[in-house]
């Protein structure tokens, strides 16, 4: 349901799958999905957006789904800046000049970094959560107990027994964090299923450990993205029109977006969803879809940029 198509670019280091909906001289909508997760979030999204004329672009991030490194040798990176270079060579690779970019969890910084620091190529941002880009400088810094306890996974990972427990355990793991991150979302496990197949890619485990552990400064990162990951995590203010959704019902913890109120400098426009989870876009689709339109005629606003 929703996508129509699917595809695979080649960039510096994957193959870079994708799937895709709507009319190909439509506006673009480039939607990127989070972890565990994968593009079966945005289904119901790019249906309601395709019959509104916009062309809806999905990547399945490193890791997922058939996404596939061109290099055994390459670094099997799950931070952000890496993540945000994936979805900046996806719009070269596929000719688009600029699109409203938008995602949650993974797939929200990926575009908030890319709508950060390459705002010539973004017209608008959809981010669930805000602004949702680490600083390594805080890393280390403790959150209050009550979010502490919901970020167990992320410790989990930074252990070996945590690696081999996602080895081993693949699909139980990550399903209880659906249900677990969408308390009040009925359909979570039944959901999961229709995702599960894109977490049996080959690096699914190098590039989920990888990110956890290099957030907290554990391990390196791939020196290509130096430059970017130094950048990001300067703050610098997203100046393209924004709509920030917020999860009432996330069963992961932190700050409220509206808390990020500084960080988005163009038209902004914000809304909690009460009772929707962390798989926002597949849990309310529709307010999904309208934060997209919204972005869309913001940029074909006097003033405004415009989208391909």
């Amino acid at each position: 349901m929703g996508f129509t198509r699917r595809g695979s670019v080649r960039t510096s280091v994957l193959d870079l799958a994708y799937e895709e909906a709507g009319p190909a001289d439509g506006p673009v909508a480039v939607l990127s999905h989070g972890f565990p997760y994968d593009v079966r979030a945005f289904d119901e999204v790019a249906e309601l957006l395709a019959a509104s004329g916009v062309r809806v672009v999905a990547p399945y991030l490193r890791g997922f789904g058939p996404t596939r490194f061109t290099d055994a040798a390459t670094l099997r990176s799950g931070e952000q800046a890496a993540l945000a270079h994936d979805l900046l060579e996806l719009l070269d690779a596929l000719g688009i000049g600029r699109a409203v970019v938008g995602g949650y969890d993974w797939g929200g910084r990926a575009s908030c970094i890319v709508a950060a620091l390459h705002p010539d190529r973004v017209a608008g941002l959809v981010t669930v959560g805000g602004y949702n880009v680490f600083d390594a400088a805080f890393a280390l810094e403790p959150a209050p107990p009550e979010w502490e306890r919901t970020y167990w996974y992320q410790y989990y990972f930074h252990s070996e027994r945590g690696r081999r427990g996602l080895e081993r355990h693949r699909d139980e793991l990550c399903a209880l964090l659906w249900t677990d991150w969408s308390p009040e979302w009925a359909e979570a496990a039944s959901a999961f299923h229709a995702s599960a197949p894109s977490l049996a890619n080959p690096d699914f485990v190098d590039v989920v450990v990888h990110s956890y552990r290099h957030r907290f400064g554990l391990v390196d990162g791939d020196p290509r993205y130096a430059d970017t990951d130094a950048a990001a995590a300067s703050g610098r203010p997203v100046t393209v029109p924004t709509f920030v959704l917020e999860s009432g019902a996330d069963g992961v913890a932190g700050p409220s977006a509206a808390g990020d109120r500084e960080f988005f400098t163009g038209p902004y426009e914000y809304r909690e969803l009460p009772g929707i989870g962390h798989d926002l876009p597949q849990e309310a689709p529709r307010e999904f879809a309208e934060a997209v339109l919204w972005a869309i005629e913001q940029g074909r606003s006097p003033g405004g940029t415009g989208v391909e």
